[in-house]
Parts: structure tokens; C-alpha cells; sequence
């Protein structure tokens, strides 16, 4: 026992509890075996049972180790894969059998056994990734989120193995240019309907889908394909099964004391981010998925409720939850400064992704749930209205340099009676696939990160469900194979034009040509670098408009290098076409462009610059 660690851990600055807290692999007096180790400062008394001696609790009676309430025994002969639970006299004398709050592997639900497990016997091969990796903030983000055990299954219709299913997912994300993977949570949870948000074990890779090793193996192999893992994390609220951490010693020990406060929306029960002891574990929980899991940023779930309490205004903010945020936020970027937080927040609290230092939250990026929100009310309503409605799409640059955001599509938006993307988009059938080539047009070229749920690259009209793989019968019909590769050609685009990620959130790289055309239900807008200027020119009525002047910044040629409508993509567009500019007053510049605008459609126009010479 480390007195400075187990000080660290009283006080709440602990991220590396899991190297005491949790079962060991280890030799003491010559003999292998594990250490256990768990926090029950209210229980009378902890006994250890499990697979190596019949689930009795004869012999294995842990030892206090301070007055503060760590309980800890080294066990010989016990081995990785063993099960074993902490069998606890409460504060009460009520007796449970709990989980291990620190287990690194866990039996499958219905079980509830924690399980031994050697998290260090990877041979990684992931340095030169882990050397170069960072958070992307003048590189192109492009992030597929996932739910690794409905994207596909396997031939019997089961879950897909960690490591299985790396080649054959590392083949799909290159060809859609994706540049990072985000896996909904992987911390062992009871219920599959969940989807890991009601989590049990924060240190526990779900079995669900193989072994610690198999999801090391996983990120591994999608590392050394230059591709980065984010995982889904919630340190907001956890189950209230009686076998985790509810009412661990028969106290209040990871919830709040109050019903008010611990009973939270979900039917869980909210962490109490006063208690320096949880704030250890919670920090602590996040640093071990970088750490041993080697994972490149963390999105964490349901900020809104950190921010305030039950995530309600009204209610004030919570003022130890903010302590908490800012704290572990700052260790994770002193710690692994290359690794990404993202918070999933639906406030609008000021300053989430601004340094702790001044004052902030210390997130890197926050999910911008207003312009999703705004742009698919928009779509939603039928063509004639939406004139009425053009501040939905402009609104998002009013703000957008107040945090930095990343543009999202997730699987909130798909689930629930809420409809696919494409199925929430007012019209016909194949209306509804013009828009739909229009609406990602702009999040690909809007300021911004990108993410998307599986599914929404093959127009999946059928809501997500947790237990069906993606519907990947729809790229037999040309009308979804089409867009499918129109999806994937915008990521290339995107991935591959610097004015579309290099300087996001500079003001400079983005420039409204026209934001006013209500009317028409024109929208024109120019993205910028030192490499050359692109216009974005959307079109969401069922218009054509022909020979349409726009102002461009100088003169020259204007080479269309997408149009939404073109023939491989479902449209009846041949080729794509260049505009020279004309001495032509337009939208307050002196030079100007008369395209074709298709209806429904859009176009992506490129003026490259050419390199000013230097001196040798």
C-alpha cells in the first residue's frame, strides 16, 4: 500500500486508483496470487468469495488497512479468469454479495461475477500512433459513432468478437474517410436496451463481445491503420442494481445522501461529484481506458446534468459537480495531452470548451445539439413554408465561435419515433434523397467536426434497434448505393481540402455570400484558406435556378467539383461544369458567377490560389 497514493485518492486528485483498488495479478512471500482491494468504509466486515474456494467466505476475510475504510487480502493460487465478489456486511448487518467497483472484466449479464483479468499482457504496437496522435483541432475530424454490437452480427445473428470484426471495420472506414471511430460505452451494463449508459462496472470491458484483450487487439489494429478510437464515458449517474454500486457499505457511497438528488431520470442513481472519494474513482475510470485501453478521446455523456442539477435551470447549478468537471478535465490534459474531451451537453452554459485556466470547463469539443436541432425542424417542413424558417439554417453562425463544436448526427436523432435522418425530410421518396445529398453538402462544409451514427451513410429509413444489424440489404437498391458513395466522397472531400477543417473556429475561414435569400430558400457561403477559396451554394426548394449570380471574392475560374445531382449519385447532373467570373456587381462584391443551381440540390465550387513565390 502506497500512503501517498491512498492520500491522493481522500482528497480526490486520484486518476490512477485502479493500480491499488481492484484484483491484482501479483507475487507476495514468494507466491503468486492477486491482492484485492476495495473501498467499504461503513461495512463491518468484507470477505472475499469466488471460483477458487466454492463461493465460500472461509479463510478470505479482508483486513482494513486504515481507518478511513480500505479493505484489502492477498489471495495465493488465484489466477486471470477466476470469479469472485465481494461478499459485504453492511453498516446495517445486511449482507450482499457486490460486484468489484475496480473489476477489469466481468461476467455476462444476467451474471454478475467479476472475473481476473491481466490488462497488461498486450503487446502493443500503436506507438508511433500514440507519438503523433492529438485533438485535431486544425486536422480534419470526421468520427463514425457506433454501437459495436448492432453494426453487423456474425452468422448466426450474435454479437461480433472485438477482434474479429477489426479488419472488415477498419475496411469500411477508410472507404468512407473516416477518420476516427466512436464506440458507445464498453464499460460493463446489466441491460441491453441501455446501450452502456446505465453502466455497472466503469473499469469492466463488456464481455458482450470478447475479452480485454480482444478490444486491446481491436484498437490496436485500428491505430495502425490511422485510425482513432473515442469511447463513450458517463460519469453522471450509474444502475441502482443491487449486486453494483448502489449502497455499496449500506451508506450512500457513491450517491447522494438525499433521494432528491440521487434519484435521477433514468431511474438511476447520479453520482455525488461532492465526495472526493468518488471523484477519484470517476477520474480514475477515465484515465483507465487511456491508459490501458489506449483510447484517443473521451465523449462524455449527459454534461447538461453535471452543469445543473437534474440538468434543469431552474434548479442551480451544481456547484461540486462543476468543481468535479473542471478538475478531472485538467488532470486528463496534463496527463495525455493528444487525447480529445467531448462533452454531450444540451445547455447553454458559457465557456464549456474554454481552458480551466480561464475559467472554463477544460472540454476540447462540445456537440452542437442546436444545429442539429434547427437544421432538421427545417427539413421537416414542407418546401412552401420554409421561407418563413431560413433563420434555422443561418442562426448555427451567430453563435458557432462561442465553443467549438462538433456538427452531429448520432443515434439520439434515429430512435425513440423520432425517424431516421433521411425519413425526418419533408417530400416524395426520391425528394426526400435530393434533400438529403443538400443536407449533408452543408454539414460537410459547414465550420465544424463531424459525426455520424451508422446508418445514416446508407439512408437507413428503419430506426435504429439495439438488437438488428444495420440494414445493409439497402445498398442492393441504386438509389441507396448511390448515396452511399456520394457519403463517401464527400468525406474524401472533406478530409482532403484544408479550408474545410484547418481553421474551424477562425471567424476568417468562413464567409456568408448570401444569408438572406428567404425567398428562394438559397443559402451561399464561402469557406477559405491559403490554398483556395470553395463556394457552397445550397438550394433547398424544389426550384431550378439557372444562370444565378453570386458575388465572388476575385476573379478567375470556378471549377465545380460537386454537384449534388450528378448522374453517379442519383441525379440526372452529366457534367460538372466551370464558372468564370464576371466584372458583375453581386452580394457586395464586384465580381460575380451565374451557376446552375439544381432543384433540391447543391453545388461545391473551387478557386485555388496559387502559391506566392518566396525568395531562396
Amino acid at each position: 500500500m502506497k500512503q501517498l497514493k491512498l492520500t491522493e485518492y481522500y482528497q480526490g486528485n486520484d486518476i490512477h486508483a485502479y493500480e491499488i483498488f481492484g484484483a491484482h495479478l501479483c507475487v507476495e512471500r514468494n507466491k503468486k496470487g492477486v491482492r484485492f482491494t476495495t473501498y467499504a468504509p461503513h461495512a463491518q466486515s468484507v470477505q472475499v468469495i469466488g471460483s477458487f474456494n466454492d463461493w465460500s467466505c472461509e479463510g478470505h476475510e479482508m483486513k482494513r488497512k486504515d481507518e478511513r475504510g480500505v479493505w484489502s487480502i492477498f489471495i495465493a493460487g488465484v489466477c486471470e479468469g477466476d470469479m469472485y465478489k465481494y461478499r459485504v456486511t453492511q453498516a446495517t448487518g445486511r449482507v450482499v454479495d457486490k460486484m468489484d467497483p475496480y473489476a477489469f472484466y466481468s461476467e455476462l449479464r444476467p451474471n454478475t461475477a467479476s472475473i481476473v483479468a491481466d490488462l497488461d499482457a498486450m503487446k502493443w504496437s500503436d506507438q508511433k500512433w500514440l507519438d503523433k496522435r492529438s485533438i485535431n483541432m486544425d486536422k480534419p475530424l470526421n468520427i463514425y459513432e457506433m454501437h459495436l454490437g448492432s453494426w453487423k452480427k456474425n452468422s448466426d445473428q450474435e454479437w461480433v468478437n472485438y477482434a474479429e470484426i477489426a479488419d472488415e471495420l477498419i475496411a469500411y472506414l477508410k472507404a468512407h474517410y473516416f477518420t476516427h471511430v466512436e464506440l458507445m460505452p464498453l464499460n460493463e451494463y446489466p441491460f441491453d436496451g441501455s446501450w452502456g449508459y446505465q453502466c455497472s462496472g466503469y473499469f469492466s470491458a463488456t464481455s458482450r463481445y470478447g475479452s480485454v484483450r480482444d478490444l486491446q487487439t481491436l484498437i490496436n489494429k485500428l491505430h495502425k491503420a490511422n485510425i482513432g478510437v473515442i469511447m463513450d464515458f458517463v460519469p453522471v449517474h450509474f444502475v441502482r442494481d443491487d449486486f453494483s454500486l448502489s449502497y455499496f457499505d449500506g451508506t450512500p457511497l457513491y450517491e447522494y445522501e438525499k433521494a432528491v438528488d440521487a434519484d435521477s431520470q433514468w431511474g438511476t442513481a447520479n453520482f455525488n461529484l461532492w465526495r472526493e472519494e468518488v471523484r477519484s474513482f470517476l477520474m480514475s475510470a477515465a484515465s483507465f481506458w487511456i491508459d490501458k485501453y489506449h483510447v484517443d478521446g473521451l465523449r462524455m455523456d449527459a454534461i447538461s446534468n453535471v452543469i445543473h442539477w437534474h440538468g434543469n435551470k431552474d434548479l442551480g447549478e451544481n456547484e461540486g459537480a462543476l468543481h468535479f468537471i473542471k478538475r478531472m478535465n485538467y488532470n486528463l490534459h496534463h496527463s495525455y495531452p493528444g487525447v480529445m474531451l467531448i462533452a454531450e451537453d444540451s445547455s447553454d452554459f458559457p465557456k464549456v470548451t474554454a481552458p480551466t485556466i480561464d475559467g472554463g470547463l477544460g472540454f476540447d469539443y462540445k456537440w452542437d445539439l442546436g444545429w442539429m436541432n434547427d437544421t432538421l425542424k427545417y427539413l421537416e417542413k414542407d418546401s412552401v413554408y420554409r421561407k418563413w424558417h431560413h433563420n434555422d439554417i443561418t442562426f448555427s453562425m451567430a453563435y458557432f465561435y462561442s465553443e467549438k463544436f462538433i456538427m452531429e448526427f448520432s443515434h439520439d436523432e434515429v430512435v425513440h419515433g423520432k425517424k431516421t435522418i433521411v425519413d425526418k425530410i419533408w417530400g416524395t421518396y426520391e425528394e426526400k434523397f435530393k434533400q438529403l445529398r443538400t443536407l449533408y453538402l452543408y454539414m460537410f462544409t459547414h465550420p465544424g467536426k463531424k459525426l455520424n451514427f451508422m446508418g445514416n451513410e446508407l439512408a437507413h429509413f428503419r430506426e435504429w434497434d439495439e438488437t438488428k444489424e444495420c440494414d445493409w440489404t439497402l445498398l442492393n437498391y441504386p438509389i441507396h448505393d448511390a448515396f452511399n458513395r456520394y457519403f463517401a466522397r464527400l468525406g474524401k472531400l472533406y478530409t482532403s481540402i484544408p479550408a474545410l477543417y484547418e481553421n474551424d473556429y477562425d471567424w476568417q475561414s468562413f464567409e456568408w455570400i448570401d444569408a438572406d435569400n428567404a425567398d428562394q430558400n438559397l443559402f451561399s457561403y464561402m469557406r477559405k484558406s491559403e490554398q483556395g477559396i470553395y463556394i457552397v451554394i445550397l438550394n433547398f426548394s424544389p426550384n431550378r435556378y439557372d444562370a444565378h449570380a453570386f458575388g465572388v471574392p476575385m476573379k478567375g475560374v470556378y471549377h465545380e467539383i460537386l454537384n449534388t445531382e450528378s448522374e453517379m449519385y442519383g441525379g440526372n447532373v452529366h457534367e460538372l461544369k466551370k464558372y468564370k467570373s464576371v466584372k458583375e456587381e453581386c452580394n457586395a462584391k464586384e465580381q460575380s458567377i451565374r451557376v446552375d443551381v439544381p432543384a433540391f440540390g447543391g453545388v461545391l465550387l473551387e478557386h485555388k490560389l496559387r502559391a506566392k513565390k518566396g525568395k531562396e
